[in-house]
């Protein structure tokens, strides 16, 4: 039974940390870009809800709209003056701009809300059932729950939309999109606003459990980034199932190893990914 219970920890862990990742996937999928300030635009997630929540009272999942369109704006704005600058530029060069654009976002929230960690307070936060043996969290659940409605959602409008098919089109072959009448540099506007405010919606769903602070974007970095290649990089569908394989390896882990060892795991699946299957488990056709 507490196999059970892992195993059900882990599922919830993974939804969240699949929606947390699919933006980095989304990112690189469309714009061939990897953006290792994604983890900060998780911070920006969770000190825009904590904003919210401080001088509005509005709890953060009831937020995740507001959350996810001002993060939004500010990717939008970014990958205007900044991102698509170095989109045809050496790959070293997406490097170094996406690592300052990280130190800069990282330091810019540092100054304006100082090193203390923050919390919100929510009414469920410390609720809790039982469904035969097994426990559940109120907080994880809700959590969880948004998590597969906003990958819902982004399902829909990818496949539905007209936006999505472009945002589609344009990842498979930007040339042949151009010929199709698709104003290219408008979807990598889009598809980068989106990834950073998909990130930005994870970090709203996790604040009622978790502290914010202006270093919290480093705690997940290699969780984001062991999601994404174990998914098969580029692939949303992929990082989805990534989240759920790490939670649930994050969460059977702390049945045999120390707390504290959680990321050495994820470390070493990181490195088995990229030495044995660098394309990862669902690579992208």
């Amino acid at each position: 039974m507490e196999i059970m219970q892992s195993l059900t920890d882990g599922i919830m862990l993974g939804g969240i940390y699949g929606v947390i990742s699919i933006g980095l996937s989304l990112v690189f999928g469309v714009l061939g870009v990897v953006n290792f300030a994604q983890a900060q635009f998780l911070m920006l997630g969770m000190y825009v809800s904590w904003t919210l929540w401080k001088l509005l009272g509005i709890d953060p999942i009831l937020g995740i709209p507001l959350t996810g369109a001002v993060v939004f704006i500010i990717g939008y704005l970014i990958e205007k003056t900044l991102i698509q600058r170095i989109l045809k530029a050496p790959p070293v060069a997406q490097i170094f701009l996406t690592v300052g654009l990280m130190i800069f976002l990282e330091n810019a929230v540092l100054l304006i809300y100082g090193s203390s960690f923050q919390s919100v307070v929510v009414s469920y936060q410390s609720l809790g059932f039982h469904i035969g043996s097994l426990f559940i969290s109120a907080p994880y659940l809700m959590a969880f729950t948004a998590a597969v409605i906003v990958c819902a959602g982004l399902w829909i409008f990818l496949s539905r939309s007209w936006f999505g098919k472009a945002i589609r089109a344009t990842s498979q072959d930007s040339d042949a999109a151009v010929l199709c009448g698709i104003n290219v540099k408008q979807v990598y506007a889009l598809a980068f606003s989106i990834g950073v405010a998909l990130t930005a919606i994870g970090g709203a769903v996790i604040l009622p459990y978790m502290t914010v602070s202006p270093s919290v974007g480093g705690q997940f970095s290699i969780l984001m980034f062991t999601v994404v290649v174990l998914g098969g990089l580029g692939n949303v569908a992929g990082a989805l199932v990534g989240g759920l394989v790490v939670g649930i390896i994050q969460s059977l882990s702390t049945m045999v190893f120390p707390v504290q060892l959680q990321n050495l795991i994820l470390f070493i699946v990181f490195i088995g990914i990229l030495a044995f299957k660098p394309e990862g488990l669902l690579k992208e056709k």
